[in-house]
């Protein structure tokens, strides 16, 4: 495995493990490395600086002193992110929510407050079995987990184009 560090189109910075550097030559090509925190296909190498273990000395030598990493370049700022209860919620987390939220959209179909009538529908076999997402409310959704309906609330952040 070899971890690099990776820059998107847009300036942010991240790294990502991957089996060799064809791996990632093959994934990046076929845009299937996507920057967190915008989620930007455009995905450059970072300059890197090189792992070097902190060896024993040789007798009579001192120990190798480890190497640090020539500074970076400021972080580009970001808009203001939404808060969990313990703090700022991670910039990498909006962007991964953002694009679930946009999958959602784009295969299931919303059903609004329609949801748990029809997933109940869906389970029973009275409707077509297909994705759907909507609204409940927390005694709707403990009933249809109780009948071995699986229902999962999601984090619904604003849209990453606006």
């Amino acid at each position: 495995m070899i971890r690099f560090s990776l820059r998107c189109g847009h300036g942010h910075e991240f790294e990502s493990w991957f089996k060799d550097s064809a791996a990632h030559e093959r994934m990046a090509a076929a845009g299937l490395v996507d920057c967190p925190v915008c989620g930007d296909t455009r995905i450059s190498k970072a300059l890197m600086a090189p792992a070097i273990r902190k060896t024993r000395g040789v007798k009579g030598r001192p120990a190798a002193e480890p190497v640090e990493a020539p500074a970076a370049k400021p972080p580009v700022p970001e808009p203001e992110a939404p808060r969990l209860a313990a703090g700022p919620m991670p910039a990498q987390m909006i962007a991964l929510l953002q694009r679930m939220r946009s999958e959602v959209e784009k295969s299931c179909e919303y059903l609004g407050k329609d949801f748990a009538k029809e997933a109940r529908r869906i389970h029973e076999g009275e409707a077509e079995p297909r994705g759907i997402y909507g609204e409940a409310t927390e005694t709707e959704t403990e009933a249809l987990r109780e009948d071995g309906i699986e229902v999962a609330r999601l984090p619904w952040v604003p849209r990453a184009d606006g």
